[in-house]
């Protein structure tokens, strides 16, 4: 007799993915730095912090401090809004740049990044529809569309968004929230003036509307005078979450950000934490906030922004001969990157493979955009490597610019 083993039965066809992680693209940054992984490139397209201005020997110092001082306690689990000794830190530090602010008011968040994940659990249902600048910040473009949100830009120029344009949209659009990088902005660096954002507030204020004003890289100032936050004006008190950030000043690997907000905004963004991770790891907060007690940090962000003045100057010495004939820029007075527009027949996009076979990379502007993009731009990150090196990566951008515009 023969025997005929019984044959598996087919496998029935899994369910699909939710539909918004099929709508909502990678970063293009984070494809861009998976292609320039190689030692050789000059990468002007990440966000990157310079690895040799961390001050690693202090944040060490802070670990060891904590681990062997309170290690049961570095260890163990936190509260979800944050361990106190840092929310206190924070508010201190938030309070003498002209917000007063408790303890109480802040949310400690695994970067800033998560801050805005928070936010658009907390606020955003699906089809609400979302303000943005133009260009805007990448991950906050990602974070609105993958909780369903319509993004709409708000007109705007040298100076940021238009406020009687604002005004305009907010009733005919019904927005629940503006979302804005009024310093120092990223991707073009430049920064709204206090007039410019008193108008911001009143129609905040006037309209009925949230905003979310992100400034991760407001200490950065290489010149010029600070100007207030959004938050601290009348119109935006009782409506505005200010998120802030230790990536760029400290050192991006702790993952510590924080939000100051209302009340009622702050607990719901709370409850939507607890979902995501619990709390943000136990010690990394409390090194941070021994670092903060015993150490100026005030006066590292100080070195560090010089030493980004310095590259700023390098890069801006060198743009007009890498860049063709009519490009224009941005000129920041702080932060991490610049803006470049070229002449209209030019698509980054298209050119940018091209140009890293000259070992330089950056970031086309397309992708910034929530609505039209505008091909001919891109965005250049100016503090990751040395004023040679810059002048170097500049000299192979302009090589590749050129060989490439031949080719297409």
């Amino acid at each position: 007799m023969t025997v005929t083993e019984n044959a598996p039965a087919p496998s029935a066809a899994l369910p699909p993915l939710a539909a918004r992680t099929r709508s909502i693209g990678g970063s293009p940054v984070r494809d861009i730095l998976a292609v320039t992984a190689r030692p050789e490139v000059i990468n002007f397209a990440g966000g990157l912090p310079a690895p040799e201005l961390f001050d690693a020997e202090g944040i060490a110092a802070a670990y060891r401090d904590v681990l062997a001082e309170v290690p049961a306690r570095a260890l163990q689990y936190s509260t979800t809004e944050g361990e106190p000794v840092l929310r206190a830190a924070l508010a201190a530090r938030t309070s003498a740049r002209g917000l007063d602010t408790g303890a109480d008011d802040i949310l400690v968040t695994t970067g800033s990044q998560q801050a805005l994940s928070l936010l658009a659990t907390a606020l955003l249902e699906p089809g609400d529809t979302v303000l943005v600048e133009s260009p805007c910040y990448l991950a906050a473009l990602q974070a609105f569309g993958f909780a369903g949100a319509r993004v709409v830009s708000v007109p705007g120029d040298e100076d940021g968004i238009d406020p009687e344009a604002l005004a305009e949209l907010v009733p005919r659009e019904r927005p629940k929230l503006l979302y804005t990088v009024p310093t120092f902005q990223n991707p073009t660096g430049r920064t709204m003036p206090a007039a410019r954002r008193a108008a911001v507030a009143e129609v905040a204020g006037r309209c009925g509307l949230w905003i979310v004003e992100d400034d991760p890289y407001g200490e950065l100032r290489f010149e010029g005078e600070r100007v207030p936050w959004i938050a601290s004006y009348d119109g935006a008190r009782d409506r505005t979450v200010l998120l802030g950030s230790f990536s760029k000043v400290m050192a991006p690997g702790l993952r510590l950000g924080w939000l100051r907000g209302p009340a009622d905004l702050r607990r719901a963004c709370a409850v939507a934490k607890q979902a995501a991770d619990l709390h943000t790891p136990t010690v990394n907060q409390l090194a941070a906030a021994r670092y903060l007690a015993d150490r100026d940090l005030d006066a590292h962000v100080t070195r560090v922004a010089a030493a980004y003045g310095a590259r700023r100057d390098a890069m801006l010495a060198g743009l007009a001969d890498a860049l063709p004939a009519g490009s224009a820029w941005t000129s920041p007075e702080g932060g991490m990157f610049l803006w470049a527009r070229l002449p209209e027949r030019y698509d980054t996009t298209a050119l940018l493979p091209g140009v890293v076979r000259h070992d330089v990379a950056y970031v086309p502007g397309a992708p910034f955009h929530a609505g039209e993009p505008d091909r001919a731009t891109l965005r250049l990150c100016f503090v990751t490597q040395t004023p040679d090196e810059i002048a170097e990566g500049l000299r192979r951008l302009g090589e590749g610019l050129r060989e490439a515009s031949r080719e297409s």
